[in-house]
């Protein structure tokens, strides 16, 4: 059985962009009772807006750029001593547009949460939503899961359903999954931080019991 050391558990957030995902972490974790809190915020990119949402709630954050052709086994050792710095429970990947490598996996195991505007194993990659409605699924989603050394192949931790409707676009549907991902986080990050869970192979098996998650237009 594992579960998280730390009350509240400690989270450091990666993000490459908006911060939409972040903003959503940052206002569940500001209820004492969510049972986490954001801790430091990282980004690969500077002069986004998520690293204004995390200085609006006076978070730390910091910067680590990787420079094409410089070296990436170099820059993941420094990724990871800059997040292993502020102790964390769980490592959130929101948006985070850079693929971590050996050094992080090692150090956070089991512990670093991705999600993907899909139901994986169907449809990975950077065009999850497109490829979704290319194919004319029925029903899309959104997926939490736990990153391994593959693309979009780790172990799943939770999924939400989305309808395709015959008018979406890959717009529209990708923002009705957004708004499905977001939740699903926000859901699943809470289950880290206070439950109990165990890995049988692939499947996660939780402590606490759940209503299943209603498909969402």
């Amino acid at each position: 059985m594992f579960g998280v050391p730390s009350s509240p558990a400690r989270l450091v957030v990666l993000i490459s962009g908006s911060g939409t995902l972040l903003q959503a972490l940052l206002e569940a974790c500001a209820d004492p009772a969510y049972g986490a809190q954001v801790v430091a915020v990282g980004s690969d990119r500077v002069g986004i807006a998520g690293l204004e949402r995390a200085a609006a709630y006076d978070v730390p954050s910091f910067v680590h750029p990787y420079r094409k052709g410089s070296d990436r086994v170099a820059w993941d050792a420094e990724l990871t001593e800059l997040v292993a710095a502020y102790q964390p429970d769980l490592v959130i990947s929101a948006g985070f547009m850079k693929l971590v490598g050996e050094a992080f996996l090692e150090r956070f195991d089991g512990r670093i949460i991705n999600t993907h505007p899909a139901l994986l194993p169907s449809f990975p990659g950077m065009h999850g939503p497109r490829d979704a409605l290319a194919y004319g699924v029925k029903v899309s989603g959104a997926t939490v899961f736990l990153i391994d050394s593959g693309v979009d192949t780790g172990v799943i931790l939770d999924q939400a359903a989305v309808e395709v409707v015959d008018d979406d676009t890959v717009e529209t549907l990708h923002e009705r999954i957004k708004v499905a991902e977001r939740r699903l986080l926000v859901e699943t990050t809470r289950r880290l931080a206070t439950g109990e869970w165990r890995l049988e192979g692939r499947r996660v098996q939780w402590s606490d019991s759940r209503a299943p998650t209603v498909t969402t237009r």
